[in-house]
């Protein structure tokens, strides 16, 4: 959801250089079910253009119209929107609807921060009820304790008797991929548009640039040998794409001191115990766990043959991953779809 709220900003930031009221919405609450839950948010502009969906298209037709109210007065509101006749959802959404005039300052710390992966908090401060107007507003809280206010209207000393829907934002999803070829062209391209920090490697003797690559965060030339290793978190997975068995014993070799929450690697399934093996003659005291975060080959096994569906199938494989949950067909489901 960062990497939402991160183009949230960016447009907003352009519109208010061009003298263009905006307004954010925040699914602060929800009563039921619903398509998607408290924290999704959108930005609406005055010149009638959008950025970013809290719902599958229905609900916000009707927010843009309850939203027209806000540039008026710039004073924020509160509406619900009943999903139990209107969507076929079980739920009932509370929206906070406020001014979005935040400074350049504060946009900085915003951008900053995501910048150095650090994890942000967001207090959302409302009341549930309907077509409610009043000192409602958003919190941003950062690493350092700096506060912003999304709307310089709301007076975060006047809280009192109010709901606060709080929500920490980690850092961007960081994907590393290790090769240059087509099909590492691919993944890039799909993982960027789910709003991930995609950083390439690719080798030395065959350069790329960023604009080989649709989306890249980084685009660098390395070896195992030379290669500079940093912020491999939790939320990091690490795709080998070199079609190369020495390569790709070499970088494991690297990455053994590493962390990352998973680790995919092109290639025919006969070749990994071989890689394993040798992997153990290179890194003797290795540790089991990195072992069990090494998937090869990378992907679920849904029949994909073309270098984009394989990017699917790795991506698919790298959600479920990190996630923690064993694929299957949703039609075999019953009961709540986010459990």
């Amino acid at each position: 959801m960062l990497h939402e709220l991160k183009n949230i900003f960016q447009q907003a930031l352009v519109n208010q250089e061009n003298n263009i009221q905006n307004v954010l919405v925040t699914v602060v609450d929800l009563n039921g079910s619903s398509y998607r839950k408290p924290g999704v948010r959108m930005l609406i502009s005055s010149d009638d253009t959008s950025v970013g969906a809290v719902s599958g298209g229905c609900v916000e037709k009707e927010i843009i119209r309850r939203a027209q109210s806000v540039f008026k007065d710039n004073v924020a509101k509160i509406i619900t929107y009943d999903g139990r006749y209107r969507l076929g959802c079980e739920g009932i959404l509370y929206i906070l609807i406020e001014p979005f005039n935040i400074t350049k300052n504060a946009a900085n710390l915003f951008l900053s921060a995501i910048e150095r992966r650090e994890p942000i908090i967001i207090d959302s401060y409302f009341i549930s009820e309907d077509e409610v107007k009043g000192n409602f507003g958003s919190v941003i809280t950062y690493k350092n304790l700096q506060q912003t206010t999304i709307s310089s209207f709301f007076d975060i000393k006047k809280i009192e008797n109010k709901k606060v829907f709080s929500q920490e934002l980690k850092p961007l999803f960081k994907l590393i991929i290790i090769g240059g070829e087509h099909d590492a062209v691919k993944l890039c391209e799909i993982a960027a548009n789910l709003g991930w920090q995609v950083e390439v490697l690719t080798s030395i003797k065959d350069p790329k640039s960023k604009l080989d690559f649709i989306g890249a965060y980084s685009v660098k030339g390395a070896t195992p040998e030379t290669i500079t290793l940093s912020s491999i978190e939790d939320n990091t997975a690490i795709v080998l794409m070199n079609h190369s068995f020495v390569q790709d014993l070499k970088y494991l070799v690297k990455l053994s001191k590493f962390k990352p929450k998973y680790i995919g690697i092109i290639g025919a399934p006969k070749r990994r115990e071989k890689l394993f093996n040798q992997l153990f003659d290179y890194v003797p005291d290795l540790d089991e766990e990195f072992l069990e975060k090494i998937y090869t080959p990378a992907g679920l096994h849904i029949g994909a043959t073309t270098p984009e569906e394989i990017a699917i199938s790795i991506i698919a494989e790298i959600l479920a991953v990190t996630r923690k949950k064993e694929p299957f067909s949703l039609k075999k489901l019953f009961g709540n779809i986010n459990n």
